[in-house]
């Protein structure tokens, strides 16, 4: 077990309990089933695949380490990871092992609604639902055994380049942020570095822009969309896409389409970048590059000074395979490695590793570093608007599966060819409402 700093523990406890809270009830203290299975050497060998997004080194160890950790106790049961950091995108990895009739039988899942309707998957086992508080349902069936809570992204800086460049306060409004870019760029170091190599990495600033002008007023703009009541081409839209196309071409290091997400701590604590807008995850990455380097983190506000931040929970997590569930054995497996991963003594060394917000009822320590205590105030503050990413909303706000990387690449395009901002909202319009209407057939 971590030894926690009471501040630390406290926060980190405290904020799941307050989320969870909004979601409709407040966290108990039950105790959770003993997740050991019988390591009887003389039983029959049972079986299963295991994968999940592994592009986060930190995240893709602990899983690793935990999954040797319940085969060294539980010889029966062999775990075979097949997870592959080298995809690009994890969705598509996984229609590719479909494809090929390889689908895990435990799946890290994320676009639950997807593969629920594609029969690909089962609700998550009863017996299993005691470890969790009102974890969200899609179509009022529960599916997921979260592995944490989503968790706010912001800017985390190097204090050393905001001190060599003059700047002794954090901003209070976006325009303050942009003087703060300025004072970076005047210093002789690039302000932000992105790792655009990776699509998915396109999603935090473009998601902290669409949550500022859209989601935090309009949290069902997504359904709004599908129905053609609402648009891309909107003024509220356009801005927010104006407001990351002069982001990327003024203050965004300009080999950001080159360079890997994997690359952005060592590029931050390097000096060659001064700042990186990622989530708490990523603290692990750039203390493990450089245990010395002081760094700190902060959400960007928007320009009226709201704070608005990725923090709602989501469908989302550890998910049986509808093929796996056929098979007793297998599925008593499964659900014994689930209770395994989600023991406090297991599970606090997950959360350490990505910095994460436990989702289970019981409750778990682990140290919170300052960073890590930035972004828990922010979760526990009931001034602080939480929502979610384009593609991290369900039912009626559910976007077309292919549309997310879509829509990033096009942005790319836009920032790179320098496109005019309405135009391209147009041709997205386009796009998402050909998607909808070939989903629908």
């Amino acid at each position: 077990m971590i030894k926690p700093k009471t501040k630390g523990w406290f926060a980190v406890t405290l904020a799941a309990s307050l989320l969870l809270s909004a979601c409709g009830s407040s966290p108990g203290d039950t105790q959770a089933t003993s997740g050991a299975a019988s390591s009887d050497e003389g039983g029959e060998k049972v079986s299963f695949t295991l994968g999940y997004a592994s592009g986060d080194p930190a995240a893709r160890k602990a899983i690793s380490d935990t999954v040797q950790r319940f085969m060294d106790e539980n010889p029966n049961i062999e775990i075979k990871d097949i997870s592959d950091n080298s995809a690009s995108s994890y969705l598509d990895w996984l229609k590719t092992k479909d494809a090929v009739g390889e689908f895990p039988d435990l799946v890290e899942m994320r676009d639950t609604e997807v593969f629920a309707d594609a029969g690909k998957i089962v609700e998550l086992p009863s017996d299993l639902l005691e470890l969790f508080e009102s974890p969200p349902e899609v179509e009022g069936k529960v599916w997921n055994a979260p592995l944490a809570l989503n968790v706010p992204q912001g800017i985390i800086y190097s204090k050393k380049a905001y001190a060599d460049a003059g700047v002794t306060d954090l901003p209070k409004t976006y325009d303050e942020f942009l003087a703060v870019q300025e004072k970076l760029k005047a210093s002789g170091i690039s302000p932000l570095v992105v790792g655009g190599k990776d699509i998915f990495h396109m999603g935090f600033w473009v998601n902290k822009f669409l949550i500022d002008d859209v989601y935090a007023q309009d949290p069902d703009w997504n359904s709004k969309k599908t129905a053609k009541e609402v648009a891309f081409a909107d003024e509220n839209v356009v801005q927010a896409m104006t407001d990351f196309k002069f982001l990327f071409q003024n203050y965004v290091d300009k080999g950001w389409l080159s360079t890997p997400d994997n690359q952005t701590a060592s590029i931050l604590v390097s000096g060659k970048a001064a700042q990186l807008f990622s989530g708490t995850w990523m603290f692990s990455q750039i203390e493990e590059a450089d245990p010395n380097f002081e760094y700190g983190f902060y959400a960007v506000p928007d320009r009226e000074g709201h704070v608005n931040i990725i923090g709602l929970p989501s469908p989302a997590g550890w998910t049986l395979s509808a093929e796996a569930a056929k098979d007793p054995a297998k599925t008593d497996a499964i659900k014994s490695f689930i209770r395994y991963f989600f023991e406090p003594e297991q599970y606090s060394l997950y959360l350490a590793s990505l910095n994460g917000i436990p989702s289970t009822k019981e409750k778990v320590e682990y140290e919170a570093s300052p960073a890590m205590q930035s972004a828990l105030d922010l979760m526990n503050d009931p001034d602080v608007t939480k929502s979610l990413a384009i593609n991290n909303w369900w039912g009626d706000n559910l976007i077309p599966p292919q549309f997310r990387n879509w829509f990033y690449k096009k942005l790319q395009e836009m920032v790179v060819g320098d496109g005019d901002v309405a135009d391209y909202m147009k041709q997205i319009d386009t796009e998402y409402d050909a998607q909808v209407k070939a989903n629908s057939m």
